[in-house]
């Protein structure tokens, strides 16, 4: 190569470190998000060093507190903020969802949504058969409150509007659930994406896909995470899995409630 050659990759790859460290600056340290379970388990703030990672920190526990977080790996780097419990004991298989949700005893399926603890419940007759973190809507952009019912769904959606960072390829939405639209004609959906520790998306409810994540980002390399799929066969079953956007008949009751964590004043809905 020619030392011109070598000097334009060097330039690319020192803009490469610097947008990744100026977008890493942006996020806020998740140790300031605050959740109303977050009193129920002593923790303490702890900052990622160089050559520190979940696994390497917390063995086979690494998940538990990555739900704690409400984090995926995919964000996870040198110099992040994490809550880190004083007992990980008390955080296996976490969950701030209630065991019983007396209000859904009558449903065959219910998915109850708590967007003041970022986290999602499926319950079958009122009990918690699994929950998941999510990442809900930021800013002005909050995902609605209220009683819906999800009807429609799309294994391979993508975003209207939305694009992959810094590419022209629109957004995926993995195991799409639709549950609203508004007055604009903008639908809400619950999907797979990435959740970076605090409430990210348009309003739409964000769940674990690392599959998307690797196809996208090419990390992680083997992808282990699929709460979006696991939610999306949950509630479609025991309709068929058809290739694109189908409308469901008599979907699952959702409710939403609580307020989001930096939720905006206004929403833009």
């Amino acid at each position: 190569m020619t030392r011109f050659v070598y000097l334009a990759i060097g330039l690319i790859m020192l803009m490469f470190v610097a947008t990744a460290h100026a977008n890493q600056a942006k996020a806020p340290s998740l140790c300031t998000i605050t959740h109303p379970s977050d009193k129920n388990v002593k923790w303490e703030c702890h900052r990622l060093r160089k050559g520190e990672t979940l696994e390497k920190l917390f063995g086979d526990k690494w998940l538990d507190v990555l739900r704690f977080n409400r984090i995926d790996r995919r964000h996870i780097y040198q110099g992040i903020y994490l809550k880190i419990p004083n007992r990980l004991d008390l955080i296996k298989n976490f969950t701030p969802m209630p065991e019983i949700y007396q209000p859904a005893e009558k449903e065959a399926k219910f998915i109850l949504v708590d967007l003041s603890e970022q986290f999602l419940g499926a319950y079958e007759f009122g009990r918690l058969v699994f929950s998941v973190p999510i990442a809900t809507g930021e800013g002005g952009n909050c995902t609605p409150g209220g009683d819906f019912t999800i009807n429609a769904f799309d294994p391979r959606h993508h975003s209207s509007l939305y694009f992959v960072e810094k590419t022209v390829k629109k957004y995926p939405m993995n195991y799409a659930l639709r549950f609203f639209t508004n007055s604009k004609g903008v639908d809400f959906w619950i999907h797979g994406r990435d959740l970076p520790g605090y409430p990210a998306s348009h309003g739409c409810i964000g769940l674990y896909d690392e599959e998307m994540q690797k196809k996208y980002y090419k990390y992680p390399r083997r992808p282990l995470l699929e709460d979006a799929k696991t939610l999306y066969q949950w509630v479609v079953t025991p309709s068929k899995d058809y290739n694109g956007y189908t409308i469901l008949e008599n979907g699952p009751k959702i409710r939403i409630i609580g307020h989001a964590p930096l939720e905006g004043p206004e929403c833009d809905l």
